[in-house]
């Protein structure tokens, strides 16, 4: 039982699929196994687990936190998103590169994503819950996001007029949090 690996992306990213038991009654999987993450190197303590709902049309991110950097499981559990995920490490080979899933209720999929991405999603469905555990506990003062609409990056949202926060609306851009990080290292 547990998770079956689909695909690795961008030095890190993972695609899994749970084997599902399925019947008359519904069905049953695990969505995380300790021993598992443990034989492929991933961490096995997870410190917070997220829950959202989203209506249709909502673009949530690029979020990340980097102090204390946060990886996370994620899965949709009611409906669909597009979830995509922009890696923001300074010295990867694929930095400012991006990836996207489709995360629906019915096909199951989780993604694991390692510290060092910015995460958002789309809502594909009219109503879509996403939940997520993550490897550090929320700090306020050490989260940001990048803008989700960089054109540095150039996501493709396929979606033209997307329900946003100020947050979002408001986030830097990916050159912005690279120079940020880069003078901190210059002050130390």
């Amino acid at each position: 039982m547990g998770l079956i690996k689909i695909s690795e992306h961008l030095n890190g990213v993972i695609l899994f699929k749970p084997q599902i038991f399925e019947d008359e009654r519904g069905f049953f999987m695990e969505t995380w196994r300790s021993d598992q993450f443990a034989e492929w190197g991933l961490p096995t303590i997870f410190l917070q687990d997220n829950h959202s709902s989203s209506v249709k049309g909502v673009i949530r991110g690029m979020h990340f936190q980097f102090d204390p950097p946060m990886g996370k499981l994620i899965r949709v559990t009611s409906g669909s998103a597009f979830v995509v995920e922009v890696d923001i490490r300074h010295n990867s080979p694929t930095l400012g590169q991006w990836i996207g899933f489709d995360l629906t209720a019915e096909n199951k999929h989780l993604i694991w994503v390692p510290p060092g991405f910015a995460n958002g999603f789309l809502a594909t469905s009219d109503y879509c819950e996403m939940q997520y555990k993550c490897t550090a506990l929320w700090n306020k003062n050490g989260e940001s996001a990048i803008n989700w609409n960089d054109p540095k990056i150039g996501i493709d949202w396929q979606f033209e007029q997307p329900l946003l926060s100020e947050k979002d609306k408001n986030a830097q851009m990916l050159d912005e949090w690279l120079l940020q990080e880069a003078a901190k290292k210059l002050s130390i």
